[in-house]
């Protein structure tokens, strides 16, 4: 029986894969857990809208990601940070931080996309890489200053 999965089966395949099963396991176990429906006429022609859809939303995504990263490379990013009375930081930079300074100019970027290898805990200019969506890599230079 040819079935078009609705979900990820593991040892089976991906969403929209269309895959042949045997009778039994379509039936007690692919269907009811509506994790496949069979490949009917109809079901085709929706799984072509799908794949259609999802292929749209790609180049979408792809394009914001790219003038997200156009925007943001080269920025210059400049963080105050308090002083001690022998040039010490009273806190480190760190992700968090540089992510909470984007947000605030206006940029949609997540954590986890900051790539920054170790806290920064002095004064000075930092690059900074941001791994964004679809392999796109770009630079930024972070700049500790001291709070006045």
């Amino acid at each position: 029986m040819k079935v078009i999965l609705l979900q990820d089966v593991e040892k089976l395949g991906k969403k929209y894969d269309l895959k042949e099963v045997k009778d039994g396991y379509a039936r007690n176990f692919l269907l009811p857990g509506k994790l496949a429906r069979p490949a009917t006429k109809e079901a085709l022609k929706w799984l072509e809208n799908q794949k259609e859809l999802i292929e749209k939303e790609a180049e979408e995504d792809l394009k914001k990601s790219q003038e997200l990263a156009s925007k943001l490379d080269g920025l210059e990013l400049s963080i105050a940070i308090k002083i001690g009375e022998e040039g010490q930081l009273f806190e480190s930079i760190t992700s968090q931080k540089i992510l909470e300074k984007l947000k605030e100019m206006g940029f949609e970027v997540k954590k986890s996309q900051i790539s920054l290898e170790k806290p920064i805990k002095e004064l000075g200019e930092f690059p900074v890489k941001i791994n964004l969506d679809h392999n796109l890599e770009i630079e930024i230079k972070l700049i500790v200053t001291e709070e006045k």
